[in-house]
């Protein structure tokens, strides 16, 4: 087995594509004609998105949806980089909001949280140093 991508159930599935390329540089691998699903080339684990619409369809008790929610919700997409000050200031200018400026850890990694405007949760983060 293995980890082979995750979906981000949105609102507008292009406009979440068209955020996550300007904000961190991931280009778009499509968007199907439907406009209810798209992928982003991400390396080898694929980030996906796909439109409330299809998460009831496959959800028919229904989903929490982040971009409704308040909160961000209990679990993130983290992106390692080795410069995340200016890739959390890109995102801030691509219309992230800031949940917490890059910090140095006490384990030697800088990250900070920042939140998408389809509610999605994402770290920026240094490598893990073992």
């Amino acid at each position: 087995m293995r980890f082979g991508y995750t979906i981000v159930y949105v609102p507008d599935v292009a406009a979440s594509l068209a955020f996550f390329e300007s904000a961190f540089g991931f280009p778009r691998r499509f968007l199907h004609e439907s406009g209810v699903y798209g992928e982003l080339e991400t390396g080898e684990t694929t980030l996906a998105f796909a439109a409330h619409e299809l998460g009831r369809a496959n959800l028919p008790a229904g989903h929490v949806a982040a971009s409704e929610s308040a909160l961000p919700l209990g679990m993130e997409v983290a992106f390692v980089t080795p410069t995340v000050e200016a890739a959390h200031r890109r995102a801030l200018d691509a219309g992230a909001t800031e949940l917490a400026a890059p910090v140095a850890k006490p384990w030697g990694q800088v990250v900070s949280y920042l939140r998408c405007p389809d509610g999605t949760l994402v770290e920026l983060c240094t490598p893990v140093k073992a």
